[in-house]
């Protein structure tokens, strides 16, 4: 390695560490202060550079393909107000879990409070959103200083990826020149070769040896014993990248004959071992007091992942008294009814497999499970049945027909509580993600086309038509990072989700500061980011789908609804599955 000047030596030690620590990827915005890692990255073979021209869509790229991988992608800017736009895709990385490694480039510490152009205070810029965050030292063309910079970096990636994982910042200054120049003498040649080229054979300067965390043989007793029981749930809320073992919750499941209420971000809704598990979908459509009431009482629950989607199903877990475990490696409560019992502190995987050996075959009700099933049968069945159209069909269709395997991303709001009531388990290798940790609608068109830029499976983005709106920046990123999907827009003229509040029975101000229509026409962003669009209705959408994702580049399949009656249907159905399930009781 050699350098014509400490910033650049600086720079190429920082990447140079990062590669030998599994980065093989970064997100880069242009900016003059953050050259020398610019350079760096874009000079080094084994790192795939996005170029994106937007800070905040660059950010929520990287936390896309970081929670597609489980792996951390940086991302790096210049100084100032570039550095705050990462804000927003830091917050959800903390919430949900994604590691993320944040590089704001700054200038020297001097510059500070000093009124110096594009000079802002940039210490802990992201508060308590991090795991970690260190003002990288000045670069200095010595050997201490060197390895403490190469630690650094180990340190780094280490805390990203931990439990739980998240953003970690490394706040970076640098004096001029920042260019590759050449500087007598700043650079000596005594450096030794350690600081200089790291450790021998490509292997990082400080390799961290993950532990994962398990309870020991008498909590697992504890708590299989209280599992051995007749009525118990198994329930799985959003994952955690990279996610849970589906095969060792299956083993659990078979294990306790419970069945699995499965969000569908949980990474157990679709898959293979749904052929031969009790996955249970269409809990959101049927989980009525009026019901379950009338059933009898569940005892005992495992929650594992973040909180469920399904407010329904929340609401039904916090009123039932029951025992609830709920399982988190890294001690955190994501459980905000406060009814759980008990946490216990474990790998999810570990613990199920662990589990399903202990207690080999328990006493599960096959009466109970077969309830669960049932009632998951007669809301599919009705919503089939129904000529009445709403949104969930688009989401429903989407599940159903998208190529095995492939990505699906859902936005927040409606997308993903429609994919959660009515995208029913199939076998079929879907990954299915989202932006759960904080539940924002900006960001999302960046996110999916990051999780796709990941993988080889076509990507499938189902969004609100503000979300669209919110981030149509991001679909630049098509032709610059070369991603391809299929984009279908749910617009109905703006918050739909707004007429499930209370609010929606105030009018004024009901529509114009909660629904607050758009009128835009989204066809125009065809000619601006190159890519084909089309509008189709309720009956159009299962054609254009299936054509769309047979094709190659990028097609925006626009579906016009009406937020009011779509919510109205899916009030009609809910109310006929439960008065059919209780004829049935």
């Amino acid at each position: 390695m050699t350098a014509p000047n400490r910033n650049t030596l600086w720079a190429e030690a920082f990447v140079d560490e990062l590669v030998r620590g599994g980065v093989s990827a970064v997100c880069i915005t242009p900016g003059s202060r953050s050259t020398p890692l610019t350079v760096a990255f874009d000079r080094h073979e084994d790192v795939h550079v996005f170029s994106h021209l937007d800070e905040r869509s660059s950010a929520f790229f990287a936390l896309g393909r970081a929670r597609r991988t489980g792996e951390v992608t940086p991302l790096v800017c210049t100084s100032g107000t570039a550095a705050a736009n990462f804000h927003p895709a830091v917050i959800e990385a903390s919430q949900s879990r994604v590691p993320l490694l944040v590089l704001t480039a700054d200038r020297p510490p001097e510059l500070r409070d000093s009124g110096a152009n594009q000079t802002i205070d940039q210490e802990k810029l992201f508060g308590t959103s991090t795991r970690w965050y260190r003002d990288v030292a000045e670069p200095e063309a010595t050997d201490r200083k060197l390895r403490s910079l190469r630690t650094t970096v180990g340190r780094a990636l280490a805390k990203a990826t931990g439990a739980p994982a998240g953003p970690v910042h490394l706040n970076v200054p640098f004096r001029k020149p920042l260019e590759p120049t050449p500087v007598d003498g700043d650079v000596p040649d005594s450096l030794s070769t350690l600081a200089r080229e790291g450790r021998d054979g490509d292997t990082p300067f400080v390799r961290t040896s993950p532990g994962v965390q398990e309870v020991d043989e008498k909590e697992l007793r504890t708590v299989a014993r209280e599992l051995d029981t007749e009525r118990g749930l198994i329930v799985a809320g959003p994952a955690d990248a990279p996610g849970v073992d589906a095969e060792t919750v299956a083993a659990l499941s078979h294990a306790t004959n419970f069945p699995v209420l499965a969000d569908p971000l949980s990474g157990l809704r679709f898959g293979g071992h749904v052929r031969t598990t009790p996955v249970v979908g269409g809990y959101d459509g049927f989980l009525d007091e009026r019901l379950t009431d009338a059933w009898p009482a569940l005892e005992v629950v495992l929650r594992i992942g973040a909180s469920p989607t399904s407010k329904p199903l929340r609401k039904y877990l916090a009123r039932t008294g029951a025992r609830q475990f709920l399982v988190d490696p890294a001690a955190g409560w994501r459980e905000a009814e406060f009814t759980a019992t008990d946490l216990v502190v474990a790998d999810p995987s570990t613990l199920a497999w662990r589990l399903a050996q202990t207690l080999g075959r328990g006493s599960g009700s096959d009466q109970w499970k077969q309830r669960w099933l049932d009632a998951d049968d007669a809301h599919f069945d009705e919503f089939a049945s129904s000529p009445s159209f709403c949104e969930g069909r688009v989401l429903a269709a989407v599940a159903r027909d998208a190529p095995d395997p492939s990505t699906l991303f859902v936005s927040n709001s409606m997308p993903v509580r429609d994919l959660d009531r009515f995208g029913a388990p199939v076998a079929k290798s879907l990954t299915v993600l989202g932006n759960r940790g904080a539940s924002g609608i900006d960001g999302i068109v960046s996110t999916a086309l990051g999780a796709g830029s990941a993988t080889t499976d076509p990507l499938t983005l189902v969004t609100g038509d503000l979300a669209y709106y919110h981030d149509m920046n991001g679909l630049l990123a098509l032709g610059r990072c070369d991603v391809d999907a299929t984009i279908v827009v749910v617009n109905n003229d703006g918050g739909g989700i707004f007429h499930m509040l209370p609010i929606a029975d105030f009018e004024p101000p009901f529509t114009e500061q909660f629904v607050t229509p758009h009128g835009l026409d989204f066809a125009p962003t065809a000619d601006l980011y190159d890519l084909s669009f089309a509008r189709v209705g309720a009956d159009g959408f299962r054609d254009a789908y299936a054509e769309s994702v047979a094709r190659e580049g990028t097609q925006v399949i626009e579906v016009e609804t009406d937020a009011e009656a779509s919510h109205r249907v899916r009030s009609r159905l809910k109310a006929r599955v439960v008065d059919r399930l209780l004829d049935a009781n």
